[in-house]
């Protein structure tokens, strides 16, 4: 097995405060791996050193095979990022932010031309192509600055919490894009609040205070914590608890 993601005692502190505490965490290549706990618990941290964007206090990682604190700018170049907060242009319009990215990943002229005209038709983006970025609503914006992270087509996909506050008509779309991703060979790692989403992946990973407590399938953890319940009973123990009871 190969794996897009591997982490050994992975750790950030900020000062005095532990933000990422010895995370141990692989990611098997090709597969959508939900990453979930409270604001607060560390996942976004954590993202940010897989990005190679926050350097490690200690511990190791590679991506892609690429070590963290070697080959940040590789691991740039090959992965893709988007979070909560829409981080796009809102005066360009939508084929003016896929036009501009395309250029910052590399792509010009027709290869550009053709790549943007692809997710346009994928994202269900082609009748709001002039659309000026800060005139469409949620649902849209998100699969906007979607389609902006795969332009270059990424190996691995890094979503932070990227459908929180869209309606649930724009999170099930957003989502059958992201298994179309994943059956196309793309590793995804997703962190969510929603236990539906999460219930949808591939593998699950928990983080509470900074430390990983829990990794299996969805129905790993529910037998494992819950006693066959809800994946929300899982959340709640190791979140109080911990892995140990």
């Amino acid at each position: 097995m190969t794996y897009a993601i591997e982490t050994q005692g992975l750790t950030r502190r900020f000062g005095r405060f532990t933000a990422v505490d010895s995370v141990s965490l692989t990611v098997p290549s090709g597969t959508v791996m939900g990453l979930l706990g409270p604001n607060g618990a560390g996942k976004t941290t954590l993202i940010r050193m897989l990005l190679g964007s926050l350097t490690p206090t200690a511990g190791t990682g590679r991506v892609l095979g690429h070590d963290l604190r070697t080959g940040a700018e590789a691991i740039r170049q090959q992965v893709g990022y988007m979070s909560q907060r829409f981080s796009l242009y809102r005066d360009l319009t939508v084929a003016e932010n896929l036009a501009f990215f395309g250029r910052v990943y590399g792509l010009t002229g027709d290869a550009l031309a053709a790549r943007q005209e692809e997710l346009l038709a994928w994202a269900g983006l082609l009748d709001h192509r002039r659309t000026v970025a800060g005139d469409l609503g949620g649902g849209l914006r998100q699969r906007l600055a979607f389609a902006c992270a795969i332009l270059h087509r990424p190996s691995l996909l890094l979503l932070d919490e990227a459908t929180s506050g869209v309606d649930p008509m724009s999170r099930r779309k957003f989502w059958d894009l992201i298994y179309g991703l994943a059956d196309g060979g793309t590793t995804v790692l997703v962190t969510t609040h929603y236990m539906d989403e999460a219930a949808h992946c591939d593998r699950l990973a928990m983080m509470s205070a900074g430390r990983l407590v829990a990794v299996g399938t969805p129905r790993e953890l529910r037998e494992n914590y819950a006693g066959g319940g809800g994946l929300e009973q899982v959340f709640v123990r190791l979140a109080q608890t911990g892995p140990g009871t």
